[in-house]
């Protein structure tokens, strides 16, 4: 088990790092809205095949039904529109090195959700640590990034809505038993339903498709959204939120390494030092929270032997 949960944690920061690729070529004939509404339609084909392959039954109570709807936005909907909106104006890496920021969203949004987080000095520091990271790849000191902020900031918020996610789904999903491919079947296809509904609206202008923009889209629906969306669900039920969100670390080094090989795209200093610092956060919180878990669970030990 733990062998599987890794091949699939490797797997999903791989798929994961190269859709920011996807995005960028998809981009060349597709409007943003329409990266996502494909990414998810496809999506939903994807993970329509694994949910019968493997049989699995949708629920039929409507609280798991709301549940996955609010996921299907918090985790599809809203971050996937805010990072292709922003892949229009600044490169597939930095996008990949935002993306990195994803962790230290999840802990904060545990901290202030789930009962078992408790803010420590250390879980403090590093996270102030991270946000100084953030600082350094948006680079504010620098003259002319002024139009690049705004698609910065969408990235932030981005990890933001997938921080609420990963924890919306520990509290609230995975506790009522629903398997895994299910859990990502409903939510892409209810976001896929949600962005077919409003195609006339939000993604009718012309498509210019080229075989680059087709296969980039298939890599993005299949793979970045339809498999990956399996083996992260199953990363968070076995590791937790925390540890699943551990994944980004990953995903800016194929983000970066693909943005430069296939397309060209430069780097700045200050991208790799500030993801460097973004990491070190990261790994500062994610070892003050299992040192704070520990101590919890020799507590409870000692307090039951005592009884």
């Amino acid at each position: 088990m733990r062998v599987g949960l890794a091949v699939q944690y490797a797997g999903a920061a791989l798929a994961w790092g190269a859709s920011f690729l996807f995005i960028k070529i998809g981009l060349e004939g597709l409007s943003f809205s329409q990266v996502v509404l494909w990414r998810l339609v496809l999506g939903a084909l994807t993970l329509g095949v694994v949910v019968a392959l493997t049989r699995s039954r949708l629920p039929g109570d409507a609280t798991t039904w709301t549940h996955l709807s609010v996921l299907a936005v918090v985790q599809c909907l809203v971050p996937w529109l805010l990072l292709s909106w922003a892949e229009q104006t600044i490169s597939s890496g930095l996008a990949s090195i935002y993306n990195a920021t994803t962790p230290l969203m999840t802990m904060s949004v545990a901290l202030a959700f789930l009962p078992s987080e408790r803010l420590t000095d250390a879980k403090l520091f590093g996270l102030l640590l991270g946000f100084s990271g953030v600082m350094v790849v948006l680079a504010p000191w620098q003259a002319g990034i002024v139009g690049s902020v705004p698609a910065q900031l969408a990235c932030l918020g981005a990890t933001a809505s997938y921080g609420v996610a990963l924890v919306y789904l520990r509290r609230f999903v995975l506790p009522r038993g629903v398997d895994t491919p299910t859990i990502a079947f409903m939510q892409v296809s209810i976001a896929a339903t949600v962005m077919l509904v409003a195609t006339p609206w939000a993604a009718s202008s012309p498509m210019h498709l080229t075989p680059a923009v087709v296969a980039s889209m298939i890599g993005l629906g299949v793979f970045g959204t339809g498999l990956a969306f399996v083996w992260n669900t199953n990363v968070v039920r076995g590791w937790g939120p925390t540890a699943a969100s551990t994944v980004t670390y990953l995903t800016p080094l194929f983000g970066i390494v693909l943005g430069a090989v296939v397309l060209g795209e430069s780097i700045s200093w200050n991208h790799p030092v500030g993801a460097l610092v973004v990491i070190a956060g990261i790994v500062v919180t994610q070892r003050a929270s299992r040192m704070s878990t520990n101590a919890m669970t020799r507590g409870r030990i000692m307090i039951t032997g005592a009884r």
